[in-house]
């Protein structure tokens, strides 16, 4: 898969042509970068594909235009969750650099197993990242744990395991992710592991959001609700 974009004009171009061309490049890329981050607006930046286990039209989405609509779902992920540091470093390798930022490309394929379901391919994907020198942001740690956490129990280690390293890289989980590992811990009734993983947690700063986790679990209740909340807030 190429993730260059390349927008420079050729050496050989003349100087009013190349200041013809720098225009029009820079029309360009205003069309293709990240919007401003709108807190007001509710409407998701990219719609989902309507089949997400046809993975085969999953991957041909990716070519062209495709990752870059990976690249702004990634952005409008991290500045919703209040990473401003890295959605900036995201954008900048937009515009001083002028190609696709690798991680986008490892994190939309991960995605894309993820999505159909397929965790074991997803934590694949994961490890070929790493091998290929790509260091996974904070949306890459939320697409993954989020898929594990969902699979069946035997992922449930590996879901803790990224949580914890994430957390120890300084990234802040979102409620949405954290609570899919506690969710989980539920579904399998190993409550008491749950509260030992939460003490890890909480030694490396952790501090869970009453509010957004009741926000994320506003559509369901019965046994996993009342076992998350007990777990995460003594409730």
């Amino acid at each position: 898969m190429n993730t260059k974009v390349n927008f420079s004009p050729p050496d050989s171009d003349s100087e009013d042509e190349q200041e013809q061309k720098n225009d029009s490049k820079q029309e360009f890329d205003k069309s293709k970068f990240p919007p401003p981050y709108d807190p007001f607006n509710k409407k998701p930046v990219i719609e989902e594909v309507q089949d997400p286990k046809n993975l085969q039209q999953v991957f041909h989405n990716m070519r062209g235009d495709g990752l870059i609509n990976n690249a702004v779902k990634m952005f409008d992920a991290l500045s919703k969750d209040g990473l401003t540091h890295e959605a900036l470093e995201l954008f900048s390798e937009f515009k001083d650099k002028g190609q696709m930022p690798d991680v986008v490309a490892h994190t939309a394929v991960i995605e894309a197993y993820a999505n159909a379901g397929q965790s074991k391919e997803a934590l694949k994907s994961y490890m070929r990242m790493l091998a290929s020198g790509v260091a996974p942001n904070a949306y890459t740690y939320t697409v993954l744990i989020k898929a594990l956490a969902a699979a069946d129990a035997k992922h449930l280690v590996d879901a803790k395991k990224y949580l914890m390293e994430m957390i120890g890289k300084g990234m802040r989980p979102n409620a949405p992710t954290y609570t899919a590992v506690f969710e989980a811990f539920a579904r399998v009734e190993k409550m008491e592991e749950a509260k030992e993983f939460l003490g890890q947690m909480k030694e490396k700063g952790f501090v869970a959001d009453e509010k957004d986790v009741r926000a994320v679990l506003s559509n369901k209740r019965g046994p996993v609700f009342r076992s998350v909340m007990s777990v995460l807030f003594d409730k």
